[in-house]
């Protein structure tokens, strides 16, 4: 009776008998290795995010970077009336008035720089250009014009079909119609009577508009109806230092007023800037210094190298680097 009792006990015990320690240590490790798995597929799915993420960026920053710098060089030494081989140029700051501004003296409507443009110089504050680094002046008209109604030369103003609050005083401008054009700086503007003075108190050795240019005696020239006025573009394009501590692509822009430093897109690291001279036969592009000519410049390539403002986004934890080349043509030197 005893014997029975214990077996029934027994067989009871080995029913209810549960995990050995190597059955919970073989557990453990299977259950580790597919943590493991799963951790490293998240892991590299979220790397790989943060890479197509960065590498969106830069293209987009590169897309913005050279639609805005292509825009001045296509303009360069651009008129509304296509005809910038005959411009006077009124301008205190202007070569025929002695000046030596640069932006005053339309011969430097595209002009480059291997590191020593002192209009933007280098240094190690917010905005200044990054020593070594090349830049690039340029100027023409801005991409929207106003057509004149008339042009009244005894009061040195001019009455415009459109009016318009971008306008201001002190705003440089083009006139120009089928025979010339001419560069004036604005002493007064009135969007209620739409009306542009062009005064020696604004800035200008006269009043008269003629080409060639004359200071000392007015070569008065009256534009008739439907010339076009257009604000003249100004800017020199460079890469800087950001408030950030990084680097990004800046323009030296005017829009009235003293020209000012704007930061256009962040995360361009260098630029590197060559120039087709359309007379320098077996040489397709060269660097600013072997420019011998640059009213003969026609193209201008620019590589931007951008870098990523995520800076673990590459496989080897480091910012993604891209380098992107567009080469852009002066519209008025090649048509």
């Amino acid at each position: 009776m005893t014997s029975r009792l214990i077996r029934s006990a027994l067989h009871r015990r080995g029913a209810v008998r549960g995990f050995t320690l190597i059955e919970l240590m073989v557990a453990m490790l299977l259950g580790l290795v597919v943590m493991a798995g799963v951790g490293s597929v998240f892991l590299s799915n979220q790397r790989v995010y943060r890479t197509n993420r960065a590498l969106s960026d830069v293209q987009d920053n590169s897309r913005a970077a050279f639609e805005l710098l292509a825009r001045d060089i296509r303009n360069a030494g651009l008129t509304a009336c296509s005809n910038s081989g005959r411009v006077a140029n009124v301008l205190n700051i202007g070569p025929v008035n002695g000046g030596t501004t640069w932006w005053g003296n339309w011969n430097n409507a595209v002009r480059g720089f291997e590191g020593n443009d002192t209009d933007v110089a280098a240094g190690t504050g917010d905005a200044d250009r990054i020593a070594g680094q090349p830049s690039l002046q340029l100027l023409g008209g801005d991409d929207t014009s106003y057509s004149v109604a008339s042009h009244d030369t005894g009061t040195a103003q001019f009455t415009l079909n459109e009016a318009s609050t971008d306008l201001a005083a002190g705003d440089v401008f083009i006139v120009c119609d089928y025979d010339h054009a001419a560069i004036f700086k604005s002493n007064s503007y009135s969007a209620t009577s739409k009306t542009i003075g062009h005064a020696t108190t604004g800035g200008n050795c006269s009043t008269g508009l003629g080409f060639p240019t004359s200071c000392g005696s007015a070569n008065f020239y009256t534009f008739g109806a439907n010339a076009y006025v257009t604000r003249l573009n100004v800017s020199d394009w460079y890469v800087g230092k950001n408030p950030a501590g990084t680097r990004s692509l800046y323009r030296l822009g005017r829009a009235g007023g003293t020209p000012t430093r704007q930061e256009m897109v962040r995360g361009v690291s260098d630029m590197q800037l060559s120039y087709h001279q359309s007379d320098l036969a077996g040489k397709p592009f060269v660097k600013a210094t072997d420019v011998t000519n640059w009213s003969n410049v026609n193209a201008v390539r620019a590589t931007l190298t951008m870098q990523s403002e995520d800076s673990r986004a590459s496989t080897s934890n480091t910012s993604l680097v891209r380098s992107f080349t567009v080469t852009t043509t002066v519209r008025n030197r090649v048509l």
